[in-house]
C-alpha cells in the first residue's frame, strides 16, 4: 500500500481510503459480518483512512465502523466523520450529534472531522455565526478532534471562497475524470494544494458509473491501449496521478472490490501517466458527455423522498438506457421500482415538492428530470405490467 504524507501534520495516510457509505447489505440492512471482515482485511493490507458520516446507511455506518475497529484496530487507523450542518440550528445540536458519534464509533477522539457537504459560503458563514468553528477549535486543543475540515459539493467560486475563509486542516472534494471541470474543479484542487491544505477525494468512480455503466465505445477506447486494465483501474489511477491528492476514497461493497482497489493502490503513483494514456481519457470523456442524460452519482443525499420515489434508482435506469443502449434498462426500472419494490418508487410518484433539489450535491433539477424519466420509462403498458407483477408476487 502506497502512502502520501499529510503536509500539515505529517500523517502517513494510505492513498486508498475506505468510504463507509456502500457496505454490503442483506435483507435491507448492513451485512455486518461481511462488512467487518472487509474493513479488517483492508487494515491488514495497509488501508488506514476510514471515512463515514452521521447519516450514512441510515445512521448505522458509524456504529458498524466502531464495532469493526474494536479489539485493537482503532489505534491503527484514522477515522473521518462528519457534522451535518442542515441539522445544526444551534450549537447545542452540534454538541449532541458529536457525543452520539463518539459513542457509536467507540472512541474518545476523531482524527479527521468535517463540516459535511458545504455547498456555498453562506452555509459556512452560518456555522461560524453559531460558534461551531470555535467549538471545534476547543475540541482540537483538548485533543478530541485532531483535524478540522469540510466536504464540498457546490460551485468552483464557492469552493474558492470557503477554502480561503478558514485555516483548514484538510478538505474533501468530488473529483474524477468526468468532473475535472465540475464542482471544485482542477483549479480548486490546485488552489487547496497551494494553500498547503491536504485534499481527500470522494466519488472517484462517480458512484460506480465509471465502472458499471460505460458504453461499449468507451470500453473499446480503454482496451485499445491496454486490454487487461479495468475501467476501475483507469479511473482510480487518473485521480492518483494528481500529486495534490492525498487520499482517494472508494465506497467498496464487495471483497473483490477491496482486493482489486488495494492492488491498484500498491503502485498507482502521481505523475505516472504517459501523454498517450492521458489522450485516452480525452477520447473517453467526449463519448461520456454525449451520452449521459442526468449527472447523478447515486450519493443518495436527495433521499428519503416524501412520496417514496427512489430518485437515484430512477436516474440510474434512465442513464443506463442511453449510456449502454440497454433494452434491459426498462425491465430493471419496472422490476426494482415498481413490481418488486415494497412500495412503488418510480418517477410517477413524484409530487414535485422540491425537497430533494435542496440536498442534491450535483444541483440537478430533479423534478424536471423525473418528468423526463417518466416519459421515457413509463409507457402505456407500464402500470398494467407492474400491477400484474405485484399481484403475482402478492405485494400490496
Amino acid at each position: 500500500m502506497l502512502t502520501r504524507v499529510n503536509q500539515k501534520n505529517g500523517d502517513q495516510l494510505s492513498v486508498l481510503g475506505f468510504g463507509c457509505m456502500r457496505f454490503p447489505v442483506k435483507g435491507g440492512n448492513i451485512d455486518m459480518p461481511r462488512a467487518i471482515a472487509m474493513i479488517r482485511d483492508a487494515i491488514e493490507k495497509g488501508v488506514n483512512y476510514f471515512d463515514t458520516a452521521y447519516f450514512y446507511h441510515n445512521g448505522k455506518s458509524e456504529s458498524l465502523l466502531g464495532e469493526a475497529l474494536s479489539g485493537g484496530y482503532r489505534e491503527r487507523v484514522k477515522i473521518a466523520t462528519k457534522l451535518p450542518p442542515f441539522l445544526v440550528k444551534k450549537l447545542e445540536n452540534a454538541k449532541k450529534i458529536f457525543a452520539v458519534q463518539l459513542e457509536k464509533l467507540q472512541t474518545n477522539y476523531i482524527d479527521y472531522y468535517l463540516l459535511h457537504m458545504l455547498t456555498d459560503k453562506a452555509m459556512f458563514d452560518r456555522m461560524a455565526a453559531l460558534g461551531v468553528l470555535e467549538w471545534l477549535e476547543d475540541l482540537k486543543k483538548e485533543g478530541t478532534i485532531k483535524n478540522i475540515g469540510f466536504s464540498f459539493h457546490g460551485s468552483k467560486t464557492d469552493f474558492e471562497d470557503i477554502v480561503q475563509a478558514y485555516p483548514w486542516d484538510f478538505c474533501q472534494i468530488q473529483y474524477n475524470y468526468m468532473d475535472e471541470n465540475n464542482q471544485a474543479t482542477k483549479s480548486g484542487l490546485q488552489l487547496a494544494a497551494s494553500l498547503g491544505i491536504p485534499v481527500i477525494v470522494m466519488e472517484p468512480l462517480r458512484g460506480g458509473r465509471l465502472v458499471n455503466s460505460l458504453p461499449e465505445k468507451v470500453l473499446r477506447t480503454f482496451k485499445s491501449y491496454d486490454k487487461d486494465r479495468s475501467p476501475a483501474e483507469w479511473a482510480l489511477r487518473w485521480v492518483w496521478n494528481h500529486q495534490a491528492v492525498n487520499v482517494v476514497l472508494s465506497g467498496m461493497s464487495t471483497e473483490e472490490q477491496v482486493e482489486d482497489n488495494i492492488r491498484i493502490a500498491s503502485y498507482a503513483k502521481a505523475d505516472s501517466f504517459t501523454e498517450e494514456e492521458l489522450l485516452v481519457f480525452e477520447k473517453v470523456k467526449a463519448v461520456m458527455q454525449e451520452l449521459t442524460k442526468v449527472p447523478c452519482t447515486g450519493c443518495g443525499y436527495c433521499m428519503p423522498c416524501p412520496a417514496g420515489v427512489n430518485i437515484p434508482g430512477c436516474f440510474s435506469s434512465y442513464n443506463e438506457k442511453f449510456l449502454l443502449g440497454s433494452k434491459l434498462a426498462w425491465w430493471k426500472y419496472m422490476q426494482t421500482l415498481g413490481a418488486m419494490s415494497e412500495k412503488p418508487a418510480n418517477a410517477s410518484q413524484c409530487i414535485e415538492c422540491g425537497k430533494c433539489e435542496s440536498h442534491c450535491p450535483q444541483h440537478i433539477t430533479i423534478r424536471k428530470e423525473l418528468k423526463a424519466v417518466r416519459k421515457e420509462m413509463e409507457g402505456i403498458f407500464y402500470k398494467p405490467i407492474v400491477g400484474i407483477g405485484r399481484k403475482i408476487l402478492k405485494i400490496k
